[in-house]
């Protein structure tokens, strides 16, 4: 089986959130499982940096307003197969994948995953003029949601799948953008790319691919609602009545272990966790808080919205009364960035903010931290969850999404329905009640760091999805006009949806 996997993040070279981890994670996981599949992504200067050897394998001419472009082919230390699409007018830019260095987003996002959505469909199509072609194409989010879309418009009859990390993020722009990146007029329709009198490119991949999948069961059932589908329900909803729509749970890296995870100064197991111990106080240290032999919080997270960290802040004054701490590392919004500072100078002994992101530094406050805080107004999978469970930190969690699915309530973790101050607090409540039982937080960090959350579940689960898509794809033998002396028929191959 041969599977191009289309994303605008890659862990290993260029990451801005969780899609960078899943990027890097599942295809590794699928070639495990005797599965070819290879990763298209940009050549974003942090790849051409970091690749090894590239070499030009395709030339993709231009279409309508989107650039010619190259594919250059490299491989990572472990030799899964890298495309990358090299235009540097698009993307040798200093940033993030989506933004500037000022946290802006480039205006021509619709042009630079335009192109990458058609690298997509052209390899897919076997129109790149390269030796090797995909049976399925797999893109992830809405950078590549016009890859479906482009395969449908050209008539191409390659099996796609969809996977949507968080449907807020649908990639919008203009109507009068849609000459640029040819879309046919005619597509500007409910039944299309339209929503809200603008283009949608999570939208398009939605409604031309064959299946889409999200990142839990939880998140898949959430988005066909009003109240979590952002405007896109009634699509979603009618493709979940007609199994177009999976829930598969993401998984972790196998790196999270803290047995040997080099970024620990102390390694520690379930049943030593003097490590864990020794690595909180110089956590404590590091961020300048007080030693206490109370618990310690760990908020490893982007600073948005999204992530409940106005209601953590409604909590902090709480948890510090009743003898907690708070660690909090993580990069976002201004404001949250902020009301976090504003919140750490009041309480400089028992709450300490790091702003940015350091690899080594949120796995050291994961595995520092006795419980996780996780109060997410909707969350597609999360990972911290599951790496806190690794690393014997308790979340404590909003019953929402992939947390739902991860976590098992008063066993491993703690979760809470009611998403407020009183209700955070009141699942910390637990948890305080949890910490002054040793025998009971000995069982619960035993039976979260027991738990498994290896890539391999996801990779059967996304085997057995690609193979029902390509098989859908039926082999019609038609007999041709009989011979003179050859009378048995060739066979013409036809493929069908």
């Amino acid at each position: 089986m041969k599977v191009l996997f289309a994303t605008s993040e890659f862990a290993d070279f260029a990451k801005a959130g969780g899609l960078g981890d899943v990027s890097a994670g599942l295809p590794r996981a699928l070639r495990r499982r005797d599965i070819d599949v290879r990763v298209l992504l940009p050549a974003y200067p942090e790849v051409i940096a970091k690749a090894n050897d590239i070499a030009v394998v395709a030339h993709l001419p231009g279409h309508a307003g989107i650039d010619p472009c190259c594919i250059g082919e490299a491989r990572t230390d472990d030799g899964l197969i890298l495309y990358l699409v090299l235009e540097p007018s698009l993307y040798q830019r200093t940033g993030s994948p989506y933004a500037g260095p000022e946290g802006h987003d480039w205006p021509d996002n619709d042009l630079r995953f335009a192109r990458l959505s058609l690298a997509a469909a052209e390899i897919a199509a076997g129109r790149a003029g390269m030796s090797w072609q995909p049976d399925l194409l797999h893109v992830n989010d809405w950078p590549g949601g016009l890859a479906p879309a482009y395969l449908r418009w050209q008539g191409a009859r390659v099996p796609t799948i969809l996977t949507i990390h968080n449907i807020a993020y649908q990639g919008l722009c203009d109507r009068e953008r849609m000459p640029l990146l040819g879309i046919p007029e005619g597509a500007f329709h409910i039944n299309g790319v339209e929503f809200h009198d603008r283009v949608s490119f999570l939208k398009a991949g939605l409604f031309y691919a064959e299946h889409a999948s999200t990142v839990s069961p939880t998140y898949a059932r959430e988005i066909t609602t009003e109240a979590f589908g952002a405007g896109l329900h009634g699509l979603t909803s009618g493709m979940a009545a007609e199994g177009r729509l999976s829930g598969i749970v993401n998984g972790i890296d196998e790196t999270w272990d803290p047995s040997r995870d080099p970024h620990l100064p102390h390694h520690f197991e379930a049943d030593d966790l003097s490590g864990k111990q020794a690595n909180a106080d110089l956590v404590r240290t590091g961020l300048c808080l007080k030693h206490s032999a109370g618990p310690l919080f760990g908020v490893v997270s982007r600073l948005v919205h999204q992530k409940g960290l106005d209601i953590v802040a409604d909590t902090a004054r709480d948890i510090v009364r009743e003898g907690g701490q708070i660690a909090i590392l993580g990069l976002g919004d201004p404001d949250t960035e902020h009301m976090l500072s504003r919140l750490a100078r009041s309480h400089r002994d028992h709450i300490g903010l790091l702003i940015g992101f350091n690899e080594p530094m949120a796995r050291r406050i994961v595995a520092a931290s006795d419980f996780c805080l996780m109060p997410s107004r909707f969350e597609p999978c999360g990972l911290t969850q599951m790496q806190a469970q690794r690393y014997g930190s308790l979340p404590i969690a909003h019953r929402t999404g992939g947390l739902a699915d991860t976590i098992d309530d008063g066993e491993t973790g703690f979760l809470f329905s009611d998403l407020s101050g009183e209700g955070l607090f009141g699942a910390c409540r637990r948890a305080f009640e949890a910490f002054d039982d040793p025998d009971v937080l000995a069982e619960m960090r035993q039976a979260a760091m027991a738990r498994s959350f290896h890539w391999s579940g996801a990779a059967a689960e996304y085997e057995q999805l690609y193979t029902r898509l390509i098989g859908r794809r039926t082999v019609q033998v038609v007999p041709a006009p009989a011979r003179r002396r050859a009378p048995a028929p060739t066979v013409e191959l036809r493929v069908a949806a």
